[in-house]
């Protein structure tokens, strides 16, 4: 059953970010999914509100394409390691078009059953994304070498 998982996270990343088919939601996940990781404070939400979200990233940056680099299945979940590469060309998070080219890594972890997604906890570089539409200032965390 766990690559059975495997194959419709995977699908999942494939349907609903770079066929951008948001029916596909509604395909893949149980009418009662909740998602973590996509609202301020943890909170939890439907797939009304992932929905919204999701046509705010394809609105903001309509080229996203997202590749799964790794799975990891037991049981009922699969942890999936990504990579999304986007331009972005519309207004995202109040964030006017920059016409930046992104690189975006995370994971998301997804529960099934019955061959749907039923939860969702995702993890990605929020505040890199911001920073390099310059929302944020860049701060280096590991300080780059001087030149000697």
């Amino acid at each position: 059953m766990s690559q059975e998982n495997a194959a419709l996270g995977c699908q999942w990343f494939e349907q609903v970010w770079n066929q951008q088919r948001l029916e596909a939601i509604d395909e893949l996940a149980d009418p009662a999914c909740q998602a973590h990781g996509h609202a301020p404070d943890d909170e939890v939400i439907g797939l009304a509100r992932f929905k919204e979200f999701a046509r705010s990233v394809i609105e903001a940056f309509p080229d996203v394409n997202i590749q799964v680099e790794e799975t990891i299945s037991e049981g009922d979940r699969c942890v999936l390691r990504w990579v999304g590469r986007m331009t972005h060309r519309g207004e995202f998070m109040g964030i006017p078009a920059t016409g930046k080219h992104l690189v975006v890594r995370g994971i998301s972890i997804l529960r099934f059953a019955g061959g749907k997604i039923v939860e969702a906890w995702d993890n990605w570089d929020q505040l890199g994304l911001l920073t390099k539409l310059g929302a944020l200032p860049q701060v280096d965390v590991i300080p780059r070498a001087k030149a000697s």
